[in-house]
């Protein structure tokens, strides 16, 4: 079937149509959603199922995005035809209905009508026909209007960046340092694993030291969020993709800011977070309100230790590894390492029901797996539990500041499971007994028994 020359007329306008391959299914609504979505938190798979894809289609898109959205969020200004108002045109033309009917249904003009009719038409057949998908397509295509990026431009701009970033380090007279032989794998270094050694300047520190060393070339700026777009987005072909390994990161892809903010235990809600806390235990005048945490050692050993806000006296809990540790563990079985939820938990019983009930009013620690009883450790005890934020230890600095003073007796990299229930005992009485200037040169031994025998004679002076 030959061409007729009213379609040789419309492809001469439109000039020759480079194949992009099949239209997607997704519409520009469903990566709205999908990226918005993914803007407060969500996961690639839970974005792609509340955008009404499949989540092999989510984290396509996350990947080739570099983990931020190519497409602006805003809605779209209404000078542009929507997906709506395209489908209206299909209908309509489909009923051969006139284009300056049309036009006049959707408040437009002809020629607008016309122009679209024209050049996103579906031109894969010997027909010309006009579809909805396809047109948004063809439209969405050409707006994109993709630049070179300056990196690509520039090379000089291209190897002072590279250099700074992934250049070979090396010894003061010179000689370089290659460091461990790392192969690229497509995706973040494992834990405990070599990293790849180079000069490793953040893009923030390139982009500022530019303007320094070329303060009147305008040529040799550059921001340094280009940098990372030219590391992470796939397609800009200023950067290799394996740079991203010379980041402090070394993430392969970006992460969005609400997706880390996230991150807390699920066993964590908001009504137990430290600004829940009684105002009582943040200026330090009512005892009774404890930091607690873990000091680890060699072979997954520990100390949990606990500290009271107001006097700073410490407990130690000795926590000894459970039968079978070392054997394959059982799937979805306790923690053997001894510093499991339920073996804290019963340690942390033990020790705070010794003490009277005026001074077992709450318990600050991390965000730790250790602590995932808590509902149960408060039944037990009575004890209010409230966790700090993440990453935020400056929020028991009590406990820090004694975990420091614990590394005197039990030093990183030795075995913490060795220690006796008496040897815990023993250094806890020796930190109890040192003068602290913060208690006026008084012992936290004394400090406690001074506010114990208080609440002895409070409580003989009040009974009738």
């Amino acid at each position: 079937m030959g061409v007729t020359k009213r379609q040789r007329a419309i492809r001469a306008m439109r000039g020759q149509m480079w194949s992009p391959g099949r239209p997607s299914s997704a519409q520009r609504e469903d990566r709205i959603r999908f990226w918005e979505a993914v803007a407060r938190g969500a996961s690639s798979e839970a974005a792609a199922i509340e955008a009404g894809v499949s989540p092999p289609f989510g984290s396509r898109w996350f990947r080739q995005a570099g983990g931020m959205s190519p497409i602006s969020l805003a809605p779209l200004s209404g000078r542009y035809l929507s997906f709506a108002e395209r489908e209206e045109i299909a209908i309509w033309n489909a009923q051969h209905l006139g284009v300056r009917k049309i036009a006049g249904r959707l408040s437009r003009s002809p020629s607008t009508v016309s122009r679209e009719l024209r050049r996103n038409a579906s031109t894969r057949s010997s027909a010309v026909e006009y579809r909805a998908t396809t047109a948004q397509w063809h439209a969405e295509r050409r707006a994109s209007r993709p630049r070179v990026s300056k990196l690509a431009a520039n090379d000089a701009l291209r190897a002072y960046v590279q250099e700074r970033l992934a250049g070979t380090i090396a010894r003061p007279d010179g000689e370089l340092v290659p460091g461990p032989a790392v192969r690229w794998i497509g995706r973040r270094h494992g834990r405990r694993q070599d990293r790849r050694w180079a000069r490793s300047w953040s893009p923030e520190q390139i982009a500022n030291r530019l303007r320094v060393d070329f303060p009147h070339d305008e040529t040799m700026h550059i921001s340094h969020e280009a940098i990372y777009q030219a590391l992470y987005v796939q397609g800009r072909g200023a950067l290799r993709r394996e740079l991203v390994s010379c980041l402090r990161t070394g993430r392969a892809l970006r992460v969005p800011r609400a997706r880390t903010q996230g991150r807390g235990k699920k066993f964590v809600t908001p009504e137990i977070m430290i600004s829940e806390r009684p105002a009582e235990a943040d200026d330090r005048a009512v005892p009774g309100h404890w930091e607690g945490d873990l000091i680890l050692g060699l072979n997954s050993s520990a100390i949990g230790t606990l500290v009271e806000r107001t006097t700073r006296f410490t407990m130690l809990l000795r926590l000894p590894r459970m039968e079978g540790h070392g054997e394959p563990r059982t799937h979805n079985g306790p923690a053997l390492a001894g510093h499991g939820a339920e073996a804290v938990r019963d340690a942390i019983t033990s020790s705070i029901m010794t003490l009277p009930q005026q001074l077992r009013r709450s318990l600050t620690w991390d965000q730790g797996t250790e602590m995932a009883q808590h509902a149960q450790l408060r039944i037990d005890t009575g004890v209010a539990i409230y966790f700090c934020d993440p990453h935020s230890p400056w929020q028991r600095g009590t406990n820090e500041n004694t975990n420091g003073l614990l590394r005197q007796y039990f030093p990183k990299g030795t075995d913490l499971s060795r220690h006796s229930v008496s040897d815990l005992e023993a250094v806890a009485a020796a930190l109890n007994s040192r003068p602290r200037k913060t208690l006026g040169w008084k012992t936290p031994a004394e400090a406690l028994d001074d506010h114990l025998c208080s609440l002895q004679q409070g409580g003989v002076a009040t009974t009738p």
